[in-house]
């Protein structure tokens, strides 16, 4: 069972970053950045290094934990496949306006503003539940919540920027990264 659990692990890690690996040529060249983004990366980047830092190796998972490392893998995978191709040269890693930057609420984008984080999200609760023990999971959870915010933040004020009233009404009406929260 154990090896089973790692399996979906390492396969649900591919399949969440492929989209991002296989189509990274075709974006555009960005006009602005905001390199204020970066702290949100930072942030992100210790809440999934968070995960790791207990002996996993020294237990077996329970089946719910199984169970719940596939559906969030599931759910990871195809909010970063569908989100990715939706938005198309418009997605990179630093936050940033294209000349011809286009408001994508298409696919996931009708639900979420920012599906990709939502999958990020899901690859973190995904891993956490299977590996890692509960307070150190909830200090994860803090730290990405924090790093993202701060993405959602800065990515807001560039795509508010960029694209004024009709911005704004997207983001009134279609939640951030965690469905019904707005």
């Amino acid at each position: 069972m154990t090896v089973f659990a790692y399996s979906i692990l390492a396969a649900g890690w591919l399949f969440w970053v492929a989209p991002f690996l296989l189509f990274h040529r075709k974006t555009g060249t960005a006009r602005k950045i905001d390199p204020r983004a970066r702290w949100g990366i930072l942030l992100i980047g210790i809440a999934y290094s968070a995960l790791w830092q207990a002996h996993f190796w020294e237990r077996s998972p329970a089946l719910w934990q199984i169970a719940l490392e596939l559906l969030f893998f599931a759910l990871a995978a195809a909010l970063s496949w569908t989100a990715r191709r939706a938005l198309g040269k418009q997605w990179r890693i630093e936050a940033g306006l294209n000349a011809d930057h286009e408001l994508i609420t298409s696919g996931p984008y009708r639900i979420l503003r920012h599906p990709i984080y939502t999958s990020m999200l899901c690859t973190l609760l995904g891993t956490g539940v299977l590996i890692t023990p509960w307070w150190l999971l909830l200090i994860s959870i803090a730290a990405f919540v924090a790093g993202t915010e701060i993405r959602v933040h800065v990515e807001d004020s560039l795509l508010g920027s960029h694209f004024g009233g009709r911005f704004q009404d997207y983001k009134q009406n279609v939640p951030a990264y965690i469905p019904f929260l707005r």
